[in-house]
């Protein structure tokens, strides 16, 4: 057995807390986005832990003999093969949890910010124009009286309705079963609960059942009142049939926290004045990215204590 410290590869960037927490510990070896997936033999012998944020090269699963955890930084992993991983016997963790409060948040943020047009009307008054035009248009939209539609009612997608009944909204939600002594509308399918609200709110991750779900379909079903609010994957949104049904009013607005490729947004979004944007900031503060962090490490640390992690996620072989 050797007695050098168990090495940590990190692939790429991650949060700077994740690093200085794990080498307290471990061994860091950090290696650039898109490098070979090879390390000196010596080395790679030792990696026995990843912390990754964003995609792992599967060559990292096939050339690492001794992985035996993945700990991923985000609540989403559709960037790690848990498929593969549990094939190998390599745990999967993610984050989930620390950043429910601080996404539901920004969700009723965004939608307040697309029915009614703040963003919009607070660069109205800095360019000075209220008082040179007169006051800011009234808004076409407003929340008041809306039927709001969650798809993906997990963790995240519950605070959010729960942020919801004080607005005095009507509440479903579309899973893919429905969820016991949850008092909201259920609907069966995601078109069923697009013809039945005119706000859709998407929290499900990306994944191939999820991938480009948002069509033109959904759009036409929403309505021209409609108003489609998305913080989960940019993935699930076909971005073409979006921008179309925006320019000729199939939907009323959009608010979008991701995209399709980040942080490569369509010119065709950014030229709309019914779309308030975001650059994935949905959990982006100190707080909740720190905790995030730690999460990451914690899961590595318990692992290595005593084979027992706090967050895997459900693909994995081994339970909280």
């Amino acid at each position: 057995m050797s007695d050098k410290p168990i090495a940590v590869l990190v692939p790429g960037r991650i949060h700077p807390r994740v690093v200085e927490r794990l080498k307290e510990r471990f061994e860091v070896v950090s290696v650039p986005m898109g490098s070979p997936t090879e390390v000196a033999p010596d080395l790679r012998d030792r990696v026995r832990g990843v912390a990754i944020s964003g995609v792992l090269d599967n060559g990292w699963i096939n050339s690492l003999p001794n992985l035996e955890i993945v700990s991923n930084f985000g609540v989403g992993y559709d960037g790690v093969d848990t498929k593969k991983a549990a094939e190998y016997g390599i745990i999967v963790t993610h984050t989930p949890d620390v950043l429910n409060d601080e996404v539901a948040d920004t969700t009723i943020a965004l939608l307040l910010n697309t029915v009614r047009q703040y963003p919009r009307a607070e660069n109205y008054l800095r360019e000075g124009r209220w008082k040179s035009e007169g006051p800011f248009p009234l808004t076409p939209l407003s929340l008041k009286g809306r039927k709001v539609g969650i798809l993906g009612l997990g963790r995240i997608g519950m605070e959010i309705a729960k942020r919801l009944e004080p607005f005095k909204v009507e509440i479903g939600y579309h899973t893919r079963s429905r969820r016991d002594g949850v008092g909201y509308t259920y609907y069966s399918s995601l078109k069923e609960m697009a013809e039945a609200v005119d706000t859709l709110i998407s929290v499900v991750p990306g994944s191939a059942a999820t991938h480009k779900i948002f069509t033109t379909e959904i759009f036409e079903a929403l309505g021209p009142n409609g108003v489609f609010i998305n913080v989960g994957r940019g993935t699930s949104v076909n971005e073409d049939d979006l921008i179309a049904a925006l320019k000729n009013n199939t939907i009323a607005a959009a608010g979008l926290d991701v995209f399709y490729d980040e942080p490569n947004v369509p010119g065709g979004l950014l030229d709309l004045p019914n779309v308030s944007l975001l650059p994935h900031v949905a959990s982006a503060s100190i707080p909740t990215r720190n905790a995030m962090a730690d999460l990451v490490v914690d899961n590595l640390i318990g692992w290595f204590k005593d084979k027992t992690v706090i967050t895997p996620v459900p693909e994995t072989p081994v339970k909280a």
